[in-house]
């Protein structure tokens, strides 16, 4: 679900006072394909970033 400005800056400010924070594994792009699969076959158990500066 997509929300306005507003909205996304009240979560913002909201996540760190009640200390809300995702688990993430930063990935580059040659293995983007394998964080594709993972996220698809639903075994994901963090969110996959990828480092754009190595683009």
């Amino acid at each position: 679900m997509i929300c306005g400005m507003p909205e996304l800056k009240e979560m913002m400010d909201f996540c760190p006072k009640e200390n809300i924070v995702s688990d993430v594994e930063i990935v580059t792009p040659d293995q983007i394909n394998m964080a594709y699969e993972i996220t698809i076959k639903r075994d994901d158990k963090y969110r996959f970033v990828i480092d754009a500066s190595a683009f």
